[in-house]
């Protein structure tokens, strides 16, 4: 087998390997939300807390799955007229288990009228990594909002945590090899944001992710702006 036959054989497998985990992972996702119905464990937090991460795993594993599609250019958006608020329950949804488990606080500022066009699925599950992500380093609340400005829906998610680490503020969310694999807070959460966000085309303009330190409640503060 020659050089090139393996770079491009390597990927295609790993994409396969990660596909069949994501589907063994389902089931067991399956298995424990049945338990967690019983009225003996419904109240069980280790349980409640197992659900969370393996639905955290399989939701990564989806990520990969979708930056694989994207890096092949076998990936295209299903895009329609959605209202926000929607857009934002959604992500909030994925997320309440996390909530409910650390008493987190996840407040809502969105207008019921505000539309959006995008690809609801992969716009949600990309709202529901920043907000997972908020939710892990916030003290104790989320704010969660979205607006008009411009030619761009503007959705942000803030928390009143420490805010983002400076090596996460001087790179390129865009750009993979701009970010820190080594330390535990890659950034891959973002990367994945911001290429779901770039595939948004409207005329002249695409959709970007921008990420400070600037909270309203204190800590850091992500904005995804779609055209």
């Amino acid at each position: 087998m020659n050089g090139k036959s393996s770079e491009t054989l390597f990927p295609t497998l790993l994409a396969s390997t990660v596909h069949d985990i994501k589907n063994s992972l389902g089931t067991l996702l399956g298995l424990v939300q049945q338990l967690s119905q019983k009225p003996a464990l419904s109240q069980d937090p280790d349980l409640h807390q197992l659900e969370f991460e393996a639905g955290r795993i399989n939701h990564s594993l989806m990520q990969l799955l979708v930056m694989y599609k994207i890096d092949n250019r076998n990936f295209s958006l299903a895009i329609d007229e959605y209202p926000v608020i929607d857009l934002i329950n959604d992500a909030k949804a994925q997320q309440a288990r996390l909530s409910k488990i650390n008493h987190i606080e996840v407040e809502v500022e969105c207008d019921a009228d505000l539309l959006g066009y995008c690809d609801y699925q992969n716009i949600s599950n990309a709202l529901g990594t920043i907000l997972n992500n908020a939710q892990r380093y916030c003290r104790n609340k989320v704010l969660i909002s979205a607006s008009q400005e411009n030619d761009y829906l503007v959705i942000s998610i803030e928390d009143d945590g420490r805010g983002y680490p400076e090596h996460l503020l001087k790179a390129d969310l865009s750009n993979p090899n701009a970010l820190d694999w080594i330390s535990g807070n890659t950034g891959l959460g973002l990367y994945f944001v911001s290429a779901i966000a770039k595939l948004h085309k409207s005329k002249n303009k695409h959709g970007y992710a921008v990420i400070d330190n600037q909270s309203r409640i204190g800590g850091a503060r992500f904005r995804l702006f779609l055209p």
